[in-house]
């Protein structure tokens, strides 16, 4: 995974942009770009609790479904779901149909409501978990800043949450920047993330 491929415009990305045409603008214009966004973030944690056991094409095919399908990610809406909207979301073939991952939104949205309130955000949480001394990029699924935000969140109810789930988040996120050396976007994101206001 550490080399690169050549995109549309012949300049060098990531290699796992290869495996699908959609993820070259997925990979230049989101992944590894700092989020301060409380619904965003959220929003990622779910997804990436989704994908668990499938591939991110496939959740990210979804996505626009998995967005309407849960109001956009609003954890303060969601947090109000009740068991007639786990059947009604069971029968939703736009989304994955997981009883166990619906239920886990559900109750990470309640957990994120209380996040907000003890934290004052999301993202003041989150970022306190930022990579420090990242390894090489694209080398390892976990790092001690994910084993250490997993063990969090489980103890604070969370569920599916678990170091890879977590790690991968952070690469989304921007809390690590995992693009490999040579790929086009890793300076972009550097320079993003320098100017990047970190939440406190």
């Amino acid at each position: 995974m550490s080399h690169t491929i050549l995109g549309p415009d012949k300049r060098p990305r990531c290699s796992w942009c290869g495996a699908a045409p959609e993820f070259f603008d997925y990979h230049d214009r989101e992944w590894g770009f700092p989020v301060a966004d409380d619904r965003r973030l959220f929003e990622k944690l779910c997804l990436e609790s989704f994908q668990s056991g499938l591939s991110w094409r496939t959740i990210l095919a979804k996505r626009e479904h998995f967005r309407a399908a849960f109001c956009g990610f609003d954890f303060e809406q969601v947090a109000r779901f009740t068991e007639s909207d786990v059947a009604r979301l069971l029968g939703n073939a736009g989304i994955v149909r997981h009883r166990g991952k619906i239920e886990a939104v559900i109750n990470n949205a309640q957990q994120a409501c209380e996040m907000v309130e003890r934290e004052g955000s999301i993202a003041s949480f989150v970022w306190r978990y930022e990579a420090r001394h990242p390894a090489e990029p694209q080398t390892a699924a976990t790092s001690p800043e994910s084993v250490a935000m997993s063990k969090e969140l489980k103890k604070r109810g969370w569920k599916f949450v678990g170091p890879t789930t977590a790690f991968a988040f952070m690469q989304a996120m921007g809390l690590v920047n995992d693009h490999v050396e040579g790929c086009v976007i890793r300076d972009e994101v550097g320079r993003a993330r320098k100017a990047f206001k970190r939440p406190c």
